[in-house]
Order: C-alpha cells, then structure tokens, then sequence
C-alpha cells in the first residue's frame, strides 16, 4: 500500500487520520456538487446585473473543480478513497447544494446561495487547517491554499451584495486558482 508511510506518520503526529478522511472527502464531495450547481447559477446570470456577476461565479466554480482535483491525491494517500456512487458522493457533501433560488430572475438571491457556500467551505477549511497545523504540513499546505481562495470568493460575493469593498479583484483572464495551482501539477 503506498500509503502505508504518509498515513503512519500523521498517525504517529496525533491525528485521527479516518476524522482528516472524513473531512476531505466530504469537502471533496462538498467541491465537486458546488462545480455541478455554480455551472446552473452562472447560466442563469442574466441581464445587467447578472452579466457582471457572471466571470466572478465562473471563477469561484473553476476553482472550486481545481479543490476537487487538488484534494483527491491527498485522499488517496493517506489510505482513503472516493464512495463508487456518484449519489453518495452528492450526499455526503460537506455543505449544502448551493441549489438555485426559487426565484432565479433575482440576482441578489443566486449571490446569497453562492456567498453560503463559500462560508461554508471557509468553515470546513479552516476546521481542516486546526487540526492538521504543525502536525501533518501536506494537508496542512493544501487545505490553506483551498482557504484562502474560499475566503476571496467568499468576499466577492460579499461585495456583490453591497456589504462593504471586498479588497479582492477578479482573477486575469485565464488565471485560476493561484494559491491551489501548484497542488495541480
């Protein structure tokens, strides 16, 4: 088993590696249901304010498929693995469907499901980096690299809702994930 090292040796720093497990794959499956549902909420960005929201969602949901990429090598390698049901996977996501409003012609109302995602994951992340900090740097790297795009994205959509400038600019054209772009290599 390959492994069988990685995993010992964040046995051997104190961590319950099935607890970490647990956690990346649900926020892997929480990662890949947001891809699927930030691809319905951008195509239903419309109309004036819709058109500007719709490179910043674009962002968000590429960078959320690079996490998915990202976090199954690590899974992997500490021993664990994906559900062999896409269902299951969807089901035990760590957040909630960022599902569309009933009322999708209000932009405000896809900002509000795109922004508690975005808290969610941040939530999830930051749950991850406490427990691995200064015992299991691998994890640790990865999952505050995922934080800290979470946390832009999450200060976009803040500012699309007129809570305050956000500090944060939209990424170059073509530019994806710049903290988590080294883990995809």
């Amino acid at each position: 088993m390959a492994a069988e090292v990685a995993r010992k040796m964040v046995e051997d720093a104190g961590i319950d590696v099935d607890r970490l497990l647990d956690l990346l794959v649900k926020n892997a499956a929480a990662e890949l249901t947001t891809y699927y549902y930030y691809t319905i909420l951008r195509t239903n960005l419309i109309g004036f304010d819709g058109e500007g929201l719709k490179a910043v969602a674009e962002d968000a949901r590429i960078e959320d498929r690079n996490h998915f990429e990202a976090l199954i090598p690590r899974i992997y390698e500490l021993g664990g693995k994906l559900p062999d049901n896409m269902k299951d996977f969807h089901d035990m996501s760590a957040c909630p469907p960022a599902k569309l409003p009933e009322n999708f012609d209000d932009v405000k109302q896809i900002v509000e499901v795109l922004l508690k995602a975005e808290q969610c994951a941040v939530k999830g992340y930051t749950e991850i980096c406490k427990m691995t900090a200064g015992k299991d740097p691998r994890t640790y790297e990865l999952a505050s690299a995922i934080l800290n795009e979470e946390i832009e994205h999450e200060a976009w959509f803040t500012e699309f809702l007129g809570k305050g400038p956000s500090g944060h600019f939209m990424r170059p054209n073509g530019t994806n994930s710049p903290f988590v772009s080294k883990f995809l290599q």
